[in-house]
């Protein structure tokens, strides 16, 4: 045999659905099998589902993961190489579990590769959970050498796990990934796979996760790269997919070895009719990426947790009117609730708006006007502050009184929440904590405002006719708390705060470094000020999907009594 057939299996399991996730495994298996491959290889931790974070401490899980391992073993397609990621138990049964790679083959679980390098930064935190594996893995394969990565190991082509495999002797390296989605992230994985391809010479096929899992999303895009550097074939992105690639195969000599690898030897592989040409899908470029990552990480919060509608308070403003509209795209639009809640303050052209966007998308709409709450809410409080005068407080009622009645309407229906708060306003604080920021999921936690004009000015552009109301992109950002009341009374405009908060959130810059770049100093000093005065409001917000290399919530850990103050 001069080729291997491969199958990437890039499937969407559901974290800690053992049973569902192997039965999965064993469904698209079958069918690589079926279409000639002689090896076909499962994403990390496929069967737990990723991450599964303190599951794997509880030694339960571990046992429970064996048993389907044991079924797969079984059940799996006896004339096929199959690795699958999942964790196991420490073989002495005194340490952490291991981040493994298990190799299937005529009915047996023939070995396992165990990951060596454990990325404990960013959305990470593996070192915590899992212990490291002492030593890289290579399979002989009917007289070829097919490396074995997990991820991180293939990350640092110096690091054991690719230093082990250098020097030309490899014919081909798999790595099973578990990659969250971030803006650039392709190009990354692209670059720093190309250069693994180079320090092993060797072709390298890569299969990565799909699907939401709390903040994160893993976009797919499963691919493989020619030695020389050339991406030959891509799956495709935000969908579950089978990639099918023949890879021509340089042979070893039989008496070559890898003295610091741990090597698994199997029977010679039957031959099999071509696969069918390599495809190479396209990505999603510009907004598209972002929204099609929202649309699959709402889609699989919902789904997996449970969910059968989301329910979203419609103000006629933009954030809303965009998360209804992913909504309905990502669940369909009988499966989207929207609320209008007008008081004194509510224009008249925001609750057109608000019915236009309902209306334009085809989902259940409640009008509920609250200003007869707020007047007894008013009436109630009044006397506990005489003669003082309106000012937040009087605001952050209303938003309250929102909150509950959405939360009223979750708890009689079982209805999933979006609370509509975007990346620039959940920095700054310019939110309301048990008000706006009620709800089960913040669907644009991550996304700066900047960017909600683009995948609402994106998304209006898909269809003959604009979903979001032109006025609605046109109208000045206002939250409608006191007469001709304006974002921009209480943060500087968008274009200029974004950037900004890139920098200091995203980029951890400097205010030095910051004003360096061309801002106001005035305006960089309240910015971060802004930002560091709101750590408590972000800690007690919903999740929400991560789509900027650095996100609030797990990407960005600060303390909420923090005293630190930055020179200025």
């Amino acid at each position: 045999m001069d080729k291997l057939i491969i199958g990437l299996a890039q499937i969407n399991p559901t974290v800690g659905a053992l049973i569902p996730n192997a039965d999965k495994v064993l469904r698209v298996a079958g069918s690589a099998a079926r279409l000639g491959a002689h090896l076909v290889v499962f994403p990390e931790l496929a069967l737990s589902g990723y991450p599964p974070e303190d599951l794997v401490l509880k030694p339960h899980f571990l046992e429970d993961c064996g048993v389907e391992l044991a079924r797969l073993a079984a059940r799996l397609p006896p004339e096929t190489v199959v690795v699958v990621g999942a964790p196991l138990r420490d073989e002495r049964g005194t340490g952490r579990p291991r981040n493994g790679a298990c190799v299937f083959h005529g009915g047996f679980l023939r070995g396992a590769a165990h990951k060596m390098l454990l990325p404990n930064y960013g959305v990470f935190d593996e070192q915590r959970v899992f212990s490291p594996g002492a030593r890289p893995t290579v399979l002989r394969m009917d007289g070829f050498a097919v490396g074995i990565h997990i991820c991180e190991d293939s990350w640092n082509v110096e690091a054991a796990p690719c230093h082990a495999m250098r020097g030309g002797r490899l014919d081909l390296l798999v790595n099973l990934s578990a990659s969250p989605f971030h803006r650039g992230k392709m190009r990354q994985r692209l670059s720093i796979l190309r250069a693994v391809a180079s320090a092993v010479d060797a072709p390298v096929v890569y299969v990565n996760l799909i699907g939401g899992q709390d903040e994160l999303v893993f976009d797919g895009a499963s691919f493989a790269i020619a030695a020389n550097g050339v991406e030959v074939a891509r799956a495709r992105a935000f969908e579950e997919d089978l990639l099918l690639l023949e890879v021509p195969m340089r042979r070893r000599a039989e008496d070559e070895v890898f003295p610091e690898c741990q090597e698994i030897a199997l029977p010679g592989a039957q031959e099999s009719a071509a696969a069918p040409a390599a495809r190479v899908e396209p990505w999603p470029e510009g907004p598209e990426e972002v929204y099609r990552a929202l649309s699959l990480g709402l889609r699989d919060y919902v789904d997996k947790n449970g969910f059968q509608r989301c329910l979203v308070a419609l103000s006629g403003g933009i954030d809303s009117a965009l998360v209804a509209t992913i909504a309905a795209d990502a669940l369909g639009p009988a499966r989207v609730v929207g609320v209008t809640m007008p008081t004194r303050y509510s224009s008249a052209e925001t609750r057109a708006d608000a019915a236009a966007v309902a209306r334009n998308l085809g989902i259940e709409f409640l009008d509920i006007p609250i200003d007869g709450l707020f007047q007894a809410f008013l009436e109630a409080m009044r006397p506990l502050w005489p003669n003082r005068s309106p000012d937040i407080t009087e605001e952050n009622l209303q938003a309250r009184i929102r909150g509950v009645t959405v939360m009223a309407l979750s708890n009689k229906f079982g209805w999933l929440v979006l609370s509509t708060g975007n990346k620039s306003e959940i920095a700054t604080g310019y939110c309301t904590l048990y008000g706006d920021m009620c709800g089960g999921f913040t669907l644009l936690k991550d996304v700066p405002k900047t960017l909600v004009y683009e995948l609402a000015r994106w998304r209006n552009a898909r269809t003959a006719s604009p979903v979001i109301p032109p006025t609605t992109l046109a109208r000045p950002p206002t939250a409608e708390l006191r007469p001709n009341q304006k974002d921009s009374d209480s943060l500087p405009p968008y274009e200029v705060l974004d950037p900004i908060l890139e920098r200091y959130v995203e980029q951890d810059l400097s205010f030095d470094k910051i004003v360096a770049a061309g801002f106001d100093p005035a305006v960089v000093r309240r910015v971060i000020r802004l930002v560091d005065a709101s750590e408590y409001k972000r800690r007690q917000s919903a999740p929400g999907v991560k789509i900027t290399p650095r996100a609030f919530g797990r990407d960005r850990r600060m303390p909420i009594t923090n005293l630190y103050q930055e020179r200025t």
